[in-house]
């Protein structure tokens, strides 16, 4: 009996999984510059949460400009996250929208 407790204890428990390298950011990843993210990401897989990757974003109104977007891959993950939550959330709102069948 002691045993399930115990281990029932230990599920309940949060988990402590975080690497323990997290870096802390200076200021926002989009406006520093490459030579300052090539030194923060040094030593850190590519993989690592707080590694830093930036995207070229087509700016909506320009055929040519382009938005430089840095993010850490803790909040490219959030936001992948966000924006699917949002299309779905979209997507059941409209098949949940009353239909007007008066005409």
């Amino acid at each position: 009996m002691l045993h399930i407790v115990t281990a029932l204890a230990l599920a309940a428990a949060p988990a402590t999984a975080e690497p323990e390298n997290r870096r802390v950011l200076d200021k926002a990843p989009s406006a520093m510059t490459n030579a300052e993210i090539k030194v923060f990401n040094e030593g850190l897989a590519m993989t690592h949460p707080d590694y830093i990757k930036c995207r070229k974003i087509e700016e909506s109104g320009s055929w040519v400009k382009k938005a430089r977007v840095c993010r850490t891959n803790e909040q490219w993950k959030q936001a992948w996250a966000q924006g699917n939550q949002n299309a779905r959330d979209t997507a059941e709102a409209m098949t949940r929208a009353p239909v007007n069948h008066s005409n």
